[in-house]
């Protein structure tokens, strides 16, 4: 009895077992096959640019730009103009007070009129003295006197007239005109403010005259030469337009190592642009052999997966898997940015996909 009754115990409990078995193997079936499920991904191969062509990043400057300051010191009495005017060239920008400049103006013109009285006096006894040494009436030492004395009034009188056209350089000082036709772009005093030597209070850039201004590598100065044709894209402008590069600086010397070239604007293309827009530069490199930037690669900023300091990109395994591969980013041209290092052109990488990427998940490329 007690037999049957544990036989009929066992066989109830596996029955249980298998009921529960069969109730959850379809989830446990759906889960392992979402699981490995493939991922739609779509790939591509990692640009080179190795067709005679350099892209690089450079900004929308003014031609000609001046700091407006001052060699006196004194208190801004008034701030004729604002950020964003237009001025012509001789316009009054900016009043500092000039009191002190004026009081030595007229010391000046003071110390002037007594050197004219002295000069004229020693003069007279000059020619006085040399008719009566000619008559013999004077001895040499008192004509050596008289002409020394005479000297001395001239020095004195050139003095005093070097003192007042100081005084009148400094009083044009604290009247600052503009010293061409531009645009206030920025204002650094008000009135009120105590002004200095060499201080900078206004930035004036030239109206109606762009360039772009970009940097070069070591390894690129060389090849690029002024005259070559560029493209510049301003992406904020929604503007493309050809030019040539105009200026190559020969020395790295406060560009972090780097050489400084400049491209100018066409003047059709220069409505609605303005400095220090980003633009991307294309230079064309005619006949330039194909291994210009055969180590350059691009890669869209969209594909780029970062985590805390560090930029990765999933690469697809032969196998159909993808791995999470760190590389070195460089600089960034409109929606590429170059790729230095971890990274060749033969491998394909995942530029999207729909769903989430992790290490060795499977993925299929659409």
């Amino acid at each position: 009895m007690k037999k049957n009754y544990l036989t009929t115990k066992i066989t109830g409990a596996a029955l249980f077992m298998l009921f529960i078995a069969a109730c959850t193997s379809p989830e446990r079936k759906a889960n392992q096959t979402d699981k490995t499920a493939p991922i739609p991904v779509t790939a591509a191969h990692a640009s080179a640019t190795g067709d005679g062509q350099i892209n690089i990043t450079g900004q929308i400057s003014s031609t000609q730009v001046a700091n407006i300051s001052t060699r006196v010191m004194g208190y801004i009495t008034a701030m004729h103009v604002q950020v964003g005017d237009h001025v012509k060239q001789g316009q009054l920008l900016v009043s500092i007070s000039s009191q002190d400049i004026s009081a030595k103006k007229a010391q000046a013109e003071a110390a002037i009129a007594a050197a004219e009285a002295a000069y004229n006096n020693a003069r007279k006894d000059l020619d006085r003295f040399t008719t009566l040494f000619k008559q013999q009436s004077a001895t040499q030492k008192e004509l050596d006197n008289v002409t020394l004395q005479y000297h001395a009034a001239q020095s004195q009188l050139q003095a005093a007239k070097a003192m007042r056209n100081e005084a009148g350089a400094s009083l044009a000082y604290a009247n600052i005109t503009a010293p061409f036709t531009g645009v206030i772009t920025q204002k650094m005093a008000d009135a009120g403010s105590m002004a200095g030597p060499g201080q900078p209070l206004l930035t004036l850039e030239k109206s109606g005259s762009y360039q772009v201004s970009a940097y070069l590598t070591e390894g690129q100065v060389g090849m690029v030469k002024e005259g070559v044709p560029v493209s510049i894209n301003v992406p904020s402008a929604a503007k493309t337009f050809n030019s040539r590069v105009s200026q190559i600086s020969v020395s790295a010397e406060g560009g972090g190592g780097q050489y400084l070239i400049k491209a100018d604007i066409p003047d059709g293309q220069k409505s609605g642009l303005y400095a220090g827009m980003s633009a991307n530069v294309i230079i064309t490199l005619p006949g330039a052999a194909s291994a210009v930037n055969n180590d350059q690669l691009m890669v869209p900023a969209s594909a780029i997966v970062h985590q805390d300091e560090l930029s990765g990109l999933y690469i697809i395994s032969p196998s159909n898997t993808v791995l999470l591969r760190w590389v070195r980013l460089g600089k960034t041209a409109g929606s590429q940015v170059e790729v230095l290092s971890g990274l060749n052109n033969k491998e394909l990488f995942v530029t999207q996909a729909d769903g989430r990427l992790y290490n060795g998940a499977p993925v299929s490329i659409k």
